[in-house]
């Protein structure tokens, strides 16, 4: 069982060009992507989150279902779900704006425990940003990390959310040693400054950044970095392509039986280069279609 812990939210995407233009309402929030992208490729995946009672919440539980997700463990509340506005670029690049005031999946609360056989759990995006749940999802991350569980964190910066820039970075770095796969953009790890060396130094196994179309580069406790380039592919948007690439990476992971600090240790250059590729190869398919629609298992081939 991998279990992804965050939240889910609703992005609403402009269908044309303006302040004024048409939104759709789609199944999002970083966390949600990774554990739909997760159960599509065929991952046990279970979803540890709040959402709420109304017709938003409910139809993202239905999308986690439909991707075989379980979803018993799921925290709901009366609050509204959480709304992210997004804006597409010529080159199909997105941003965001939030609306998560008083919304359901802040008041997120750490479980009693993880559920039974969970080999890994992945953390990010905004429920790390957002109190009072961003102190719940860290406690559940120490524990499992205490545990021998394997970890795997995504900041996925989204700045517009975050008052105090230098107090998360500083608890960016209280997380390092509590996480076993560190995965971030290039543009995260700009913003969050300190270099894959030092992240290394402070507790993961491994740091895999993203290049957009330029591929991944991981690098690793022994000092190696391996990289592999982008899959050309036309783009529509990126809306959810780094959340497909971190579970690309836990899913391949779990089919190679590494997700351990030792199972990252053993890979070497082959296993890198295949799980990158697999990664850069499912990202490229969400890439190819609008809103975050990672691929299933069939479209990717084998790792």
């Amino acid at each position: 069982m991998i279990v992804v812990a965050g939240e889910a939210l609703i992005d609403l995407v402009p269908q044309g060009t303006g302040a004024l233009a048409d939104l759709k309402p789609a199944l999002g929030g970083g966390p949600y992507n990774t554990a739909v992208a997760l159960g599509r490729l065929g991952s046990r995946t279970a979803f540890c989150s709040r959402t709420s009672y109304d017709a938003f919440g409910e139809a993202l539980l239905d999308g986690l279902r439909r991707a075989g997700v379980d979803v018993s463990g799921v925290q709901r509340g009366t609050e509204p779900t959480t709304l992210a506005v997004a804006t597409v670029g010529a080159d199909g690049s997105a941003a965001y704006s939030f609306y998560v005031d008083g919304t359901a999946d802040r008041l997120f609360t750490a479980p009693a425990g993880l559920p039974a056989g969970t080999r890994a759990v992945s953390f990010g995006t905004c429920s790390l940003a957002l109190e009072p749940g961003a102190s719940a999802y860290e406690e559940l991350m120490r524990t499992a990390a205490a545990e021998g569980v394997f970890t795997a964190l995504d900041p996925n910066i989204r700045a517009g959310l975050i008052p105090d820039a230098d107090a998360y970075r500083a608890r960016f770095r209280s997380w390092l040693p509590s996480v076993s796969l560190l995965k971030l953009s290039e543009e995260d790890a700009r913003w969050l400054g300190g270099t894959p060396r030092a992240w290394l130094a402070a507790g993961p196994s491994a740091v895999v950044i993203t290049h957009g179309g330029d591929g991944l580069t991981a690098h690793t406790r022994d000092g190696a970095e391996y990289s592999v380039p982008g899959q050309n592919v036309d783009v529509v948007d990126t809306i959810g392509a780094g959340d497909t690439v971190n579970a690309a990476l836990l899913h391949g992971l779990a089919v190679r039986d590494a997700l351990s600090p030792e199972g990252l240790a053993g890979l070497g250059s082959s296993g890198w280069s295949r799980l990158l590729r697999f990664a850069a190869r499912a990202a490229a398919v969400t890439c190819s279609r609008a809103g975050a629609e990672p691929p299933y298992a069939a479209e990717v081939g084998e790792l």
